[in-house]
């Protein structure tokens, strides 16, 4: 019977095994790898490498488990003669995994969750785990991402970007879609930081103004360029609460907009040379290549170049800044990306218990993130920047 029940059940269980191995075999092995990166990083020097930077000599290595959503999986830490060295790959990564489980875990002890997550809860922590032990483990969690939540924001972040995603979570029985509120920023040493992560009702005026409120509150000065989508609620809250920045709409929604214009067999041509106005060296030759864009099209596709003749000026401010910063500003892909990753690890979830789990989790996410760029090369040149606003203070002196 039971045998009859797994194949009318359409899963094929053989298959869920043999990719969850295959998985947990691929994620032991970058984290083995990340593990030897950041011993090469602290030695200055790779094996058997030499080198006058040499900082020390590795020693062996030591077995540790880490706990992941595929499983338990071994890995070899290496060690330095001195014990130096000293990894928080294990904390870091336990974060994120802890609030995906815990997402799980909420979901089957309020017994709504299905049976892959079923089956994964009990791969992690077999049955014995209650609600108390989760709400324990929730508080615990929620305590350290409060803190970065409510951070100070000392230093300044001359270019701040701005954007939502939906995530499903259930209320009172019933599923309902709220929007994750995420504001990514550039500092002046040019690495990006993770500013906040809210979760609202829904994207409106009012919950982006009290977002971006709350920023100010924290700190939040120097910021001179703000790139997001149109959504009106949060232009009004970027003018409200930010008057002072400038505001770039992102160019890759505004072509997706474009395309409510044009009848659906209309000529691929139109669209890909309008998207070339944003490849120019400067704004005055995007306005003239757009002039003979306009002239070109505007007998065949009215309509279109109607539109965009009155709003293409909002995604031309990116102009203004070094032409090296162009590629990164000119949209919201770095955030983009960002929310393409979270989508990638809340997938196996889908609808999540209720929002503070939802909350939790693309919020241990976010400090991943934050970190790992924090940590990272410098994203941008900013030096650049400043020679540009010395420049432009130069000209506007000579013309007074």
């Amino acid at each position: 019977m039971a045998r009859n029940k797994r194949i009318e059940s359409g899963v094929n269980w053989k298959a869920l095994m043999e990719e969850d191995d295959l998985f947990k075999e691929l994620l032991r092995e970058s984290i083995q790898q990340y593990l030897e990166a950041e011993m090469d990083e602290a030695l200055r020097a790779g094996k058997w490498e030499r080198s006058e930077a040499r900082r020390g000599h590795r020693s062996g290595y030591y077995a540790r488990g880490l706990v992941t959503r595929v499983g338990k999986i071994e890995l070899r830490v290496p060690q330095d003669r001195l014990g130096r060295f000293s990894t928080e790959v294990f904390e870091r990564y336990q974060r994120s995994e802890k609030a995906l489980f815990l997402s799980l875990a909420e979901m089957y002890v309020q017994g709504v969750s299905t049976r892959k997550v079923k089956r994964i809860t009990e791969q992690l922590c077999g049955q014995s785990f209650s609600a108390s032990t989760v709400s324990r483990l929730n508080k615990e969690l929620d305590a350290t991402l409060q803190r970065f939540a409510n951070r100070p924001l000392e230093e300044e972040y001359p270019y701040v970007v701005l954007d939502a995603k939906y995530e499903k979570v259930r209320e009172n029985s019933v599923v309902r879609s709220r929007a994750v509120l995420v504001a990514i920023g550039v500092n002046w040493e040019g690495r990006r930081c993770v500013l906040a992560v809210e979760l609202a009702n829904r994207e409106s005026a009012s919950s982006w103004r009290d977002f971006l409120l709350h920023l100010k509150q924290r700190g939040l000065h120097g910021v001179e360029f703000v790139v997001t989508d149109n959504h009106a609620g949060l232009r009004r809250a970027i003018t409200e609460v930010l008057p002072e920045s400038a505001w770039q709409r992102c160019y890759v929604h505004f072509l997706r907009n474009a395309l409510d214009y044009l009848p659906r067999k209309a000529d691929d041509d139109c669209l890909k040379e309008l998207r070339w106005m944003y490849d120019r060296r400067s704004l005055e030759e995007a306005r003239k290549d757009l002039a003979a864009w306009l002239a070109k099209w505007q007998a065949t596709y009215p309509k279109l170049c109607d539109w965009v003749e009155e709003n293409i000026e909002e995604t031309f401010t990116f102009y203004r800044l070094p032409l090296q910063h162009h590629k990164h500003m000119k949209s919201t892909n770095m955030l983009e990306r960002q929310n393409e990753e979270i989508k990638r690890r809340t997938h196996v979830i889908r609808i999540f218990p209720n929002a503070e789990s939802c909350l939790r989790l693309v919020r241990a996410l976010a400090v991943e993130l934050h970190e790992n760029w924090i940590e990272a090369t410098r994203y941008l040149n900013m030096t650049l920047l400043k020679e540009r606003k010395k420049e432009a203070i130069r000209q506007y002196d000579e013309a007074a």
